[in-house]
């Protein structure tokens, strides 16, 4: 079998399609699966790419800038919690009848310990976590194979959205959507960046912190 074939091909197919099957498996490991998967994506990347891998996830030293951590993100992070909290949550909640279950989040209330514990983890496992594995690998794995047209990139988006959404089925069916959602527009927001890896973690930090700090004084 040609190398070369099978490190830009065939492997990002198995190995995504491993990790769908790695999620589906009943571990029991809750947020640790996503660092799993995290390590195993850096050392795919780094098979596929060796010292660039890095650089293939999105990680570009000319994007790790103040304006891109400390503005664009906060303020993209905001918009779209306002998006979800006005918008998404009591519009798909009208449409299926079903409150989002967040009772996952019921113990970091009033608990001052597990919010900071609480808030270090969601930026790893979560913003790092996800957005390396959904936006730096999945979805520019996907982008190569199939280009970069509209058509393509269009369904790269839905695609990797409707995934995302359905993996957070502990939330629910309308958490899945809502879930869906964000994660497309995360992607969209990936890809209108030009792959900014940086900007994409920082939104999605600083977008679960503000959920976290409302779960904390039972705001959410």
């Amino acid at each position: 079998m040609n190398i070369s074939l099978f490190k830009s091909k065939l492997l990002p197919v198995f190995s995504i399609l491993f990790l769908f099957i790695f999620w589906k498996l009943p571990l029991d490991i809750d947020y640790f699966e996503i660092i799993l998967a995290t390590l195993f994506i850096f050392l795919v990347s780094y098979i596929e790419f060796k010292s660039k891998f890095l650089k293939s996830l999105g990680f570009q030293k000319r994007d790790f800038t103040l304006n891109t951590l400390l503005i664009k993100a906060p303020l993209y992070a905001v918009g779209l919690f306002v998006l979800y909290y006005f918008v998404l949550v009591p519009g798909t909640t009208y449409l299926t009848k079903q409150p989002i279950d967040f009772s996952t989040f019921d113990t970091i209330k009033n608990n001052p310990t597990l919010l900071i514990i609480s808030l270090a983890f969601i930026w790893i496992s979560a913003a790092f976590g996800e957005e390396i594995v959904w936006r730096g690998y999945f979805m520019k794995q996907f982008a190569k194979l199939f280009g970069e047209g509209k058509l393509s990139i269009s369904l790269n988006i839905i695609l990797f959205g409707i995934l995302f959404g359905m993996l957070h089925s502990y939330q629910g069916i309308t958490g899945q959507i809502v879930t869906g959602i964000l994660g497309a527009t995360l992607s969209f927001i990936f890809y209108k960046h030009k792959y900014n890896l940086w900007l994409n973690i920082a939104i999605h930090g600083f977008f679960d912190s503000i959920a976290i700090l409302l779960f904390y004084f039972e705001l959410l």
